[in-house]
């Protein structure tokens, strides 16, 4: 216990170190993750050992399971229909043109086929969550290439499934796999999937509506703690990856009205135990192999980008997208992401033939590989967006030195909404101190395990205005979906920034000395040196909210026709 406990804490301190270096370089956190866990493991300082501490191997694994989780809460029949035609046909074969070359590539190397097809489905698994950031941070989750990418990401998360449940097959305790062996996964997956159908019912109709009652979010979490841990066991019970239980609680607890509250609340839980699995994974990584052949580690790496990059293009390309595009986006496509580490691990304790499936110096030639992609992803998703779409070039430069916004101004986003998501994303890439306002608090809770400064409340409330400093902001963006309720909201911030008025340039600051009498402070009257953009549902409201001192107002039925005029312009001139 003492052990796990030193190693532990070890872990976790790494991991928040890391967390905070990567945050301030910009960079993933899972990069700092692995490259912390290797440098306090066996193949750097040899501080921590997690192959040698069992307990701790079981600790990350939870890790893994709620990332599952995590998936599987996330998917919603609704968006899987509307992309089905780019998850079935461009996920399907993105993943075909991967594996099958890889692992015919191994083969040739003197790989069984069972290791090697392992290692080609986990080098064809991408990064759902940095390329979804990436995404939604420049504003392209909803284009054409980001639409069609999130549907070949969605197809490798559900892929995961299946080849978890393939490790235990391809092993088949030292015997070959028969078509019997076959035949009872399938039967025993058909099983598991109808039962998870029927809790999902039972769930929905009944425990949701009895929770809600209750009000209470420690009920809540040991509610969803016990179905993760109950379908887990059940899962494992059967034969099946515990991996596939938590992905199975996932699914069983989407699509209600308790879904968000769920995911916010088990977050922190996810994202501590996802640190552990990381940066414990780390801790296996060995670098004598880039350290013994350099030159074959930077020919690997560079050649699975470049077959990530084509075959990620050509499924685009398959499923409607322009070739520019499809190869900026197939760019953005190109690493190796978080699941390939969950799928590489899980062949770490299976034996074919007395030797484990995933073992020896090609298992850390991999390990490197993916963290290698990983580190250069931001680099790669950058590019491939400018590919893909050249308007953003001016956007990613930053604001320019004809921005109106300096480092130091203040900015308030009220309402979290999917509006409210994406603004605060783009203030953030531009550097403005951002303070985030909500009725619910479960949508503020994200953006503030993330550091935002967030505020819940009535935005409607000069009280609530004033905790969340609108009478110092620069920029006020109301992203509310109510009409009546945003014109509340643009009257109480003028008000508010009528009585403080603010400091021209130059003048004194509050804390500082007065100015000398010969310089007296000046101030911008009428809180005219705010701009207050506005979202509103209906035209005919634009012309009031403005009246009231909105400085921007943008009508969503106004924006849906224009929209919808030139998707037609575009099909008409294509065909």
């Amino acid at each position: 216990m003492e052990s796990l406990v030193i190693d532990l804490l070890l872990i976790l301190l790494a991991g928040l170190l890391a967390g905070m270096v990567c945050k301030r370089l910009g960079i993933s956190v899972l990069v700092g993750y692995l490259l912390v866990g290797g440098l306090i493991g066996g193949g750097g300082l040899g501080l921590v050992a997690s192959g040698e501490n069992r307990e701790l191997q079981e600790l990350a694994e939870i890790g893994a399971l709620l990332l599952l989780f995590a998936i599987g809460i996330e998917f919603s029949l609704r968006e899987l229909m509307r992309l089905s035609r780019y998850m079935l046909i461009g996920g399907a074969l993105q993943m075909l043109l991967v594996v099958v070359p890889v692992t015919v590539l191994l083969m040739m190397g003197g790989k069984g086929w069972p290791s090697a097809l392992l290692y080609g489905s986990a080098v064809a698994l991408s990064s759902t969550v940095v390329v979804f950031k990436a995404l939604h941070d420049y504003g392209q989750s909803a284009s054409p290439h980001g639409r069609r990418a999130v549907g070949i990401l969605l197809f490798q998360d559900a892929a995961l499934v299946p080849l978890l449940l393939l490790v235990g097959v391809l092993t088949g305790e030292g015997e070959s796999p028969t078509t019997w062996t076959w035949v009872l996964l399938v039967f025993k997956s058909a099983a598991f999937v109808l039962g998870v159908a029927a809790l999902r019912w039972v769930i929905a109709r009944w425990l949701v509506p009895l929770l809600a009652g209750l009000r209470s979010t420690e009920l809540l979490i040991l509610f969803v703690l016990a179905v993760v841990a109950g379908m887990g066991l059940l899962a494992h019970e059967i034969g099946l990856p515990p991996a596939l239980g938590a992905f199975a609680a996932g699914l069983m607890l989407s699509g209600n009205r308790l879904t968000g509250q769920i995911d916010a609340l088990v977050l922190p839980y996810r994202e501590a135990f996802a640190a552990v699995f990381f940066v414990s994974l780390g801790t296996l990584m060995e670098f004598e192999p880039l350290l013994d052949a350099p030159l074959l580690m930077f020919g690997a790496l560079i050649g699975v980008i470049a077959l990530k990059t084509l075959a990620a293009a050509l499924a685009l390309r398959a499923v409607g997208l322009n070739w520019r595009a499809a190869a900026g986006m197939g760019l953005g496509l190109a690493q190796m992401g978080e699941f390939s580490f969950i799928l590489l691990m899980s062949g770490t304790a299976p034996m074919v033939a007395g030797e484990p499936l995933v073992a020896g110096v090609n298992y850390a030639r991999f390990l490197l590989l993916a963290l290698g992609s990983l580190i250069l992803t931001p680099y790669l998703i950058r590019m491939g967006l400018r590919w893909a779409d050249p308007r953003l070039e001016e956007q990613m430069e930053g604001p320019g030195p004809e921005s109106r916004f300096a480092p130091t101004d203040r900015a308030l986003v009220v309402g979290m909404g999917p509006i409210g998501r994406q603004v605060a994303s783009q203030l953030e890439l531009r550097g403005l101190d951002s303070c985030l306002l909500d009725l619910s608090p479960v949508n503020l809770h994200p953006f503030a395990q993330q550091g935002f400064h967030t505020v819940a409340g009535d935005a409607s409330d000069e009280r609530v205005l004033r905790r969340a400093d609108a009478q110092h902001a620069r920029l006020v963006v109301i992203t509310v979906p109510d009409d009546e309720a945003a014109r509340r909201i643009v009257r109480a911030v003028v008000q508010l920034q009528r009585r403080h008025p603010r400091e021209s340039p130059g003048s004194a600051s509050s804390g500082e000395a007065e100015p000398r009498a010969a310089e007296p402070r000046v101030t911008e009257p009428d809180g005219a040196d705010c701009i207050i953009a506005v979202r509103c549902r209906y035209q005919m409201n634009v012309a009031g909210l403005k009246r009231l001192g909105a400085d921007v107002v943008v009508s969503e039925e106004s924006e849906a026709g224009g929209a919808l005029l030139r998707l037609l312009d575009s099909r008409m001139s294509d065909s």
